[in-house]
């Protein structure tokens, strides 16, 4: 922003609070959750819903476990009035769950809305009018306070006056002063404790008031401050249902909801994913994760989040971002080497500690993994994913997952460069099938220059311990044949080797494992050589149904790729 734009802005008014007490609280339990995304979402789509779709998302919203859904504003608009009669007349909403229809202080749109809830057993009348200064100044004309607080004791008396027309719908009441973020806190209070006076709540009928942050302008901390000193000077506390409705203009309505649970709130209005007007409203999925990610149950049930999204994206035709938090494509996917090997070793450790504790359930503690993918349904498979950035650890944890192929670890180098030297030439991710060929082709049953002909094996007049191989090679297109002794089948072909003048190298290391993810028969060898001359070590694996066959592949794959490096 240029230095003159400046001038035409201002400081965010402070609360007078010097003994807030919001920062020494820590949330330990969930607020009423209540779901805006079938009215201030589909408002703020484009392409606004159908009823098919809002059916759809109903649903989804009831199998999440949202017991208060805000199913749109049926004075408004024909579709909006048809949805809820739909959801009336096909007994689409459950006896647990209460139904929020949002209304304007004005008696025709009241009066049309009790229509609406004909049938109902449950519902909440939202009823709002705008309160700030601004709003009342611009959008109303300078309208004086004492008009705008008539205009919601007159929206009260009249929602009061219509409950008895619906004799079998329990009505609960909410009152929001549109834009309580920008109002005077000394007036919101006013006319919220005006509208509280006409409902008369007791323990039995309570009020819910609902504290928009219509438009984010400051920070949450002021936001927290706002609720908590609404909440000590509110009358009827105790018979009031405070809730917040933040946006996210500033980028922090997920903050400004947590300090404001922490400031004494009880309900919390949202929707997935953030969906709403200008950059959106409080993404519920964020919040309660993150409780969950603290061991607080919420009541809502994300453990599918994929096929949430889906539903999502498909009834709304917006595109929930790749980083967006636990949701998006990439959130749980590390291309940065270090970050990979990390959590490589988090898994590892893991499963360790799991079976010490004899498979019961451990804390969670993966690095850079605050909550565990397979609780949202996510799986570990697109956890770490390769380009040029990626490190030795990465590879081996996609070959590992993906391929079945637990290489050791000090064949992680070789192959992790290797195969994000290939990414860097190639300017892109590569995938994990490719990685698997990659592998496969460079470091696996490699036969050439030298191939294994013929290999037998002979216990025959041998010291306990000793065997003796009959083998032979082909080398650069010549044949060498002959024998070997040693204490093993490796051991005797290196002493093959030897005989035949091709010993240059020693077999520093071996190992060997069941080929996860394979035939039940295939086994996977690997073996680390040295060079006697420059003391270069080099890795070969080899595959076979026979153990003692694949570890004489991965040696000759070694061999060959000492060859490679040679030449």
């Amino acid at each position: 922003m240029k230095p003159e734009s400046i001038k035409k802005y201002r400081p965010f008014p402070a609360v007078e609070l010097p003994d807030r007490q919001w920062p020494n609280r820590t949330i330990t339990n969930a607020p009423v959750w209540a779901s805006v995304d079938l009215r201030d979402g589909n408002q703020a789509l484009p392409v606004p819903m159908s009823v098919e779709e809002k059916l759809v998302l109903f649903d989804e919203l009831v199998r999440i476990g949202f017991k208060q859904i805000e199913v749109g504003f049926p004075s408004a608009a024909d579709t909006e009035f048809n949805f809820l009669r739909a959801l009336v007349e096909q007994n689409r909403i459950p006896d647990d769950v209460t139904v929020q229809v949002l209304v304007q202080a004005r008696e025709h749109l009241i009066r049309r809305t009790f229509e609406s809830l004909e049938g109902t057993k449950r519902a909440i009348v939202h009823l709002y009018n705008s309160t700030s200064p601004l709003q009342r100044r611009v959008t109303f004309g300078d309208a004086s306070k004492e008009s705008i607080r008539d205009i919601a004791i007159a929206g009260a008396e009249l929602i009061k006056e219509l409950v008895p027309t619906l004799p079998d719908t329990e009505i609960t009441l909410q009152y929001s002063p549109e834009s309580f973020s920008d109002t005077e806190p000394e007036y919101a209070l006013e006319v919220c404790n005006a509208v509280s006076a006409v409902w008369e709540p007791n323990e039995d009928k309570k009020i819910i008031l609902n504290l928009p942050a219509t438009v984010e302008w400051t920070t949450p901390n002021v936001h927290a401050d706002q609720i908590e000193w609404f909440c000590r000077h509110v009358d009827n506390r105790e018979f009031s249902i405070i809730s917040l409705h933040t946006h996210n203009d500033r980028g922090t309505g997920t903050a400004a909801t947590e300090l404001g649970l922490l400031a004494g709130a009880d309900r919390v209005e949202g929707t997935l994913f953030g969906n709403g007007e200008r950059t959106g409203n409080l993404d519920i999925v964020t919040v309660a994760l993150n409780m969950n990610s603290h061991g607080i149950d919420t009541g809502l049930d994300f453990s599918d989040l994929s096929a949430t999204r889906q539903i999502y994206e498909s009834v709304t035709r917006l595109n929930v971002p790749e980083r967006h938090p636990y949701a998006g494509e990439l959130v749980f996917t590390a291309f940065s080497g270090s970050h990979q090997d990390a959590i490589k070793k988090g898994f590892d450790r893991r499963v360790s500690d799991v079976a010490a504790a004899g498979g019961e359930e451990v804390q969670w503690g993966v690095p850079y993994l605050t909550i565990d993918p397979q609780d949202l349904g996510r799986s570990y498979e697109a956890i770490i994913r390769i380009n040029s950035q990626s490190g030795k650890g990465g590879v081996a944890y996609v070959l590992d997952r993906e391929h079945g192929y637990d290489l050791p670890k000090s064949m992680h180098p070789q192959v992790g460069k290797f195969v994000y030297d290939k990414a860097d030439a190639a300017g892109r991710e590569l995938g994990n099938d490719e990685i698997g060929e990659l592998f496969f082709e460079q470091f696996v049953n490699v036969d050439a220059p030298m191939s294994l002909t013929g290999f037998e094996l002979d216990h025959t007049n041998m010291k306990v311990g000793e065997v003796i191989c009959h083998a032979a090679v082909e080398l650069n297109g010549e044949t060498i044949e002959g024998t070997g002794k040693g204490n093993g089948p490796i051991n005797a072909f290196v002493h093959f080797l030897d005989g035949a003048g091709q010993k240059t190298f020693k077999v520093t290391d071996y190992r060997s494992q069941a080929l996860r993810g394979g035939s039940d028969a295939d086994s996977a060898a690997y073996v680390q050589i040295q060079d006697e001359e420059s003391g270069q070590l080099l890795w070969g694996c080899g595959v076979d149904p026979s153990i003692e066959m694949a570890g004489l592949k991965a040696l000759i794959c070694a061999f060959n790729l000492k060859q490679e490096a040679d030449s």
